[in-house]
């Protein structure tokens, strides 16, 4: 892998991008928080929904794909359940305020639901249950949009790369968090295949008709994890998510109604209180014993460690501590669009 092309601090990189976002036309506060969530992805090692996702959300600005003027509206029937109305606003500020209404409620409710009905690139999931878990919560997430991978006995694309994602807080272990895609490999990796011109694995890419390939310049979509069962949790995420909140996305997008082909997501984050099941601390130790008990488990022959899901991106996110690495093409984009934005480059970005 090529060597990074400038290493930035933290806090500085995070004002970087906020900059870039704000003189494209998002309002300030707006800009921080698509800021904020990209950075804490790009810190923890997610480069691909991180400083690799600014690009992508510049040109949904520059082509209107983006509301920078979005009425977000929140609607709620009942008292643990809402639906942020997103009228095409940023991921990051959707779902944000969905996960921090959820946190919000579920204090008096014990359990909520927050909907998020048609945003644009939500970025990482993770983030917004990670956000849920640093409150004392358990938070879950689901996303679904538009149609870019294999269905099984499907000709083409079908459904979406929905991911899903759980974050469990512990008394001591930090929080737990699974952030996994229903895809076997997501589409940027297979671009960074393309890239340095390595085959792609047995059974993770198909060309556009459906046929699997190992060959990176063939390959157009991911193939569902595990097959039957990727796709079909893929599918129950479009009804738990675009379905339930009323902006379905694949059935117009196949049948050419409505909205059709138009760029949107919607989401799906819940907020439990252990506090409603028992005791929270209590149950923030059995946590710990239940990591515990796993991580002292005999390892398997050529194994360096057992890990629990997102302690490993929560150990690089302390090797960046001092600076996150920006590869040379997204590092050659963002400079592109600082100079046109009349934006001022990190005064310490090594290897500028």
């Amino acid at each position: 892998m090529p060597a990074p092309a400038a290493v930035i601090p933290t806090d500085e990189l995070r004002a970087f991008i906020a900059a870039i976002f704000e003189k494209s036309g998002v309002a300030p506060d707006q800009a921080a928080t698509m800021a904020e969530v990209m950075t804490w992805a790009s810190v923890r090692g997610v480069d691909t929904h991180g400083t690799g996702l600014v690009p992508t959300y510049l040109r949904f600005l520059d082509r209107g794909v983006v509301n920078t003027a979005a009425d977000v509206q929140v609607v709620s029937t009942t008292p643990a359940a809402a639906v942020v109305q997103a009228d095409r606003a940023p991921g990051p500020v959707a779902l944000t305020r969905a996960a921090d209404l959820a946190v919000e409620t579920a204090r008096t409710t014990g359990i909520a639901s927050v909907g998020v009905q048609r945003t644009i690139h939500t970025g990482a999931i993770g983030y917004y249950t990670h956000r849920i878990a640093e409150a004392g919560m358990i938070g879950i997430g689901f996303v679904a949009g538009m149609p870019n991978m294999g269905y099984t006995g499907v000709k083409g694309a079908a459904v979406a790369t929905s991911p899903l994602s759980v974050a469990v807080p512990s008394a001591k272990h930090g929080i737990v968090l699974l952030d996994m895609a229903t895809a076997t490999i997501a589409m940027g990796r297979i671009k960074q295949h393309k890239a340095s011109g390595t085959p792609l694995p047995e059974g993770a890419a198909s060309t556009a008709d459906g046929t699997p390939t190992t060959d990176p310049e063939l390959a157009e979509m991911p193939l569902p994890l595990g097959g039957a069962k990727g796709s079909g949790m893929s599918l129950v995420f479009e009804l738990l998510t675009s379905v339930l909140v009323g902006a379905p996305v694949l059935a117009q997008v196949h049948t050419g109604t409505g909205e059709g082909k138009k760029h949107r997501q919607n989401a799906l984050l819940i907020a439990i209180d252990p506090a409603a099941y028992g005791d929270a601390a209590e149950f923030g130790e059995q946590v710990d014993a239940t990591l515990d008990a796993l991580k002292s488990l005999p390892t398997a022959d050529g194994v360096d460690g057992i890990y629990f899901p997102g302690e490993r991106s929560a150990g690089v996110a302390a090797e960046r501590a001092a600076g996150v690495p920006v590869m040379p093409k997204v590092w050659a984009q963002l400079v592109e669009a600082a100079e046109t934005l009349d934006v001022a480059l990190p005064s310490t970005a090594d290897g500028a």
